[in-house]
């Protein structure tokens, strides 16, 4: 078994699609679908997903809940954790050694947690 998607819900779409366009504008991720609930990039083996609820209430980040990227490089950790922040996201860890992992963590502009690692 392998990770297929995904998802985390935005309550600003327009927002959340140029924060993630633009933070992967350097990485094998690119948007290959957008509807007015869901955009859609996708990579080698997986996608991930902004959308806005289907049950329409607002938006909400799991507390604990986090998306994990996997990159080539410390020197990209590094990259996308600085410019998730220029984009408006706000550091959860800055890059470091952690455990076997070189990590870094940061929340996007609807306070979903991401990582990025290698």
């Amino acid at each position: 078994m392998k990770m297929d998607y995904c998802v985390f819900g935005t309550n600003n779409m327009e927002a959340s699609i140029r924060f993630y366009d633009s933070l992967f504008d350097e990485t094998a991720l690119t948007q290959v679908l957008a509807t007015e609930r869901m955009t859609f990039w996708q990579g080698e083996g997986f996608a991930f997903a902004i959308a806005k609820p289907f049950d329409q209430k607002p938006a909400t980040n799991g507390n604990g809940t986090m998306m994990g990227f996997s990159v080539d490089s410390e020197a990209e950790v590094k990259r996308l954790h600085q410019k998730a922040i220029d984009l408006g996201g706000c550091c959860e860890g800055g890059p470091a050694q952690r455990g076997p992992k070189f990590s870094a963590y940061v929340r996007d502009l609807d306070r979903n947690k991401i990582a990025f690692s290698v």
